[in-house]
Parts: C-alpha cells; sequence; structure tokens
C-alpha cells in the first residue's frame, strides 16, 4: 500500500472491514488523523491489518478522555479499567479532609493509564500553578511498562519504580498508603489462547497471565497490601463479575472488610478491601 495519493476514509473503512476489525470506522478515523502523510497512513493500515494493536501503531490510547501513551509491548488500557478509576475517586472522597494528600500506588501500572487519570481528576489550577492533590506511585514488573508509564506520569512528579509486585517500593512507604489501586492480570492460563491475536501475541504475557484460576495475583498483593496501607486504607482490585466473589474472599482472609461494585455501561467489575 506503498502509495503518493492519501487512502480515502472510506477505502481505510473497508480494508479494516475486511480483516474483521468491528470499530472499522472508529479505527479509520483514528488512524486518518494519526498519520501525517500518505505513506504513513498506507504504513499504520498495514500493521493493523496485520493484526497489531490499534494503540501500539498510533502511540496512544484514549483512557478516561486523556490520550495515553503507549508504546510497543505494553499493556493497552481497557475501557473496563476506567471503573477502576470511577470507583478509586469516590473512596478518596469518601476520605478527604484529613489534613495530608493521598498518597497512592497504581501496582501492575503497564502505560500508568489508572495512576495518571486519577491524579488528573486530582490536580488543580491555582493561578498560573498546577496544584497536586495527590502523590502517586507506581510499579510494574515490566521495564518497557515503566518506561511508558514514566511518560505518562511525569507531569504529576510521580515515582515509577520497575520491580515485582511491592519489592521495588522504599521501605519508609510501609503503611503510609491511602489507597492502592491495582489491575493485576486475572486471566485463567488455559484461557489465555482464546483471547485475541493482538493481545495474546502483542501483549506482554505478564500483564494478562492470572495464573490457574486467574487470581494468582490477588492472593499475592492481599497478603502484603496490609503491610503499606495506613489504618483504614483501601484495596482497589479490577476483576471479572464471575471471579469477584472469590477476590473479595481473598481479600477477606487477610482482614479486609469487602464490598464488589460493577458497571454495566462499563463492564467493569471492582473488588474493594478496607482495612480496619
Amino acid at each position: 500500500m506503498g502509495q503518493s495519493t492519501r487512502l480515502k476514509r472510506a477505502e481505510i473503512v473497508a480494508a479494516l472491514c475486511a480483516a474483521g476489525c468491528v470499530y472499522a470506522e472508529e479505527e479509520a478515523a483514528i488512524l486518518d488523523v494519526s498519520a501525517a502523510t500518505a505513506q504513513e497512513l498506507a504504513h499504520m493500515l498495514a500493521r493493523r491489518v496485520e493484526g497489531y494493536p490499534l494503540e501500539h501503531i498510533v502511540g496512544w490510547a484514549l483512557f478516561c478522555g486523556l490520550h495515553i501513551a503507549v508504546d510497543p509491548g505494553v499493556f493497552v488500557p481497557r475501557r473496563r479499567s476506567e471503573y477502576l478509576v470511577e470507583r478509586a475517586l469516590a473512596v478518596l472522597g469518601s476520605h478527604s479532609g484529613g489534613g495530608t494528600l493521598p498518597r497512592i500506588l497504581d501496582l501492575c501500572c503497564g502505560s500508568g493509564a489508572v495512576g495518571t487519570a486519577i491524579a488528573t481528576a486530582l490536580v488543580f489550577d491555582a493561578g498560573a500553578a498546577r496544584v497536586m492533590a495527590c502523590e502517586v506511585h507506581a510499579a510494574d514488573v515490566d521495564r518497557a511498562a515503566v518506561v511508558c508509564a514514566t511518560k505518562n506520569l511525569a507531569p504529576f512528579g510521580s515515582h515509577v519504580y520497575w520491580g515485582d509486585l511491592f519489592a521495588p517500593i522504599p521501605a519508609l512507604l510501609r503503611t503510609r498508603f491511602d489507597l492502592i489501586v491495582a489491575n493485576a492480570p486475572y486471566v485463567p492460563s488455559a484461557a489465555i489462547a482464546f483471547m485475541p491475536p493482538e493481545a495474546r501475541i502483542h501483549e506482554p504475557d505478564a500483564a494478562l497471565n492470572g495464573g490457574r484460576d486467574g487470581l494468582e495475583l490477588h492472593r499475592r498483593i492481599a497478603a502484603t497490601a496490609p503491610d503499606w496501607l495506613r489504618p483504614g486504607g483501601s484495596l482497589l482490585l479490577e476483576s471479572s463479575l464471575r471471579q469477584a466473589p472469590v477476590s473479595a474472599a481473598i481479600l477477606a482472609a487477610h482482614g479486609f472488610s469487602t464490598s464488589i461494585f460493577s458497571s454495566a455501561e462499563l463492564a467493569g467489575t471492582v473488588v474493594i478491601g478496607t482495612l480496619p
């Protein structure tokens, strides 16, 4: 498709439809506005037809109304995770007024989309200055994700750590977090083979594979999170409707009082555990 004449929008849509893209018209619009030249557009379209994720091709994903940078090989934030942001802001709102900025940890952060959306919602303008109403930290085991999250969270002065779950978090932050949010992988290992190829092939297995029943990371996080949360602090886990009761039981076994929230509109489910 290397050509000097720019493809028409209808031609892009037709090619995407033929490749099986469900949202061909929306994707065509994104490709069209993202490509600076006819050649770049043809190249982008060819990659999408080959099965590369749209977000990796254009370099960003729309999440909570924000353009989140998403580098090749990094987990693409899903719309359902916007519900994790929504619930996190609700929890923070219910605990406001303590006199100090809430400290938040975005665990298994991927691109840092969740932490970035929370930070964006809690920043306000004071004259010519932007004032942060929270302190955000983030961590991921994938190096590429850490690089990407660092770019997204840089405007907020956030700290992004590279390592397995809580291992890279500075010890001085133990018992200092008001809120931990985690979109940890929760797909059962046996189900990975049935995921769409663009996820299965182009996103890291560590961001998808939740172990035998999909909840191995939930168990590990629940076991250690109480050491990092302040009294009364909350842990929020993205889950599925089917798995949420088990996720809640895991949290309860580690001293959390639990609740389950779901959104039909966003197809999202969040399990919240709160310490005494």
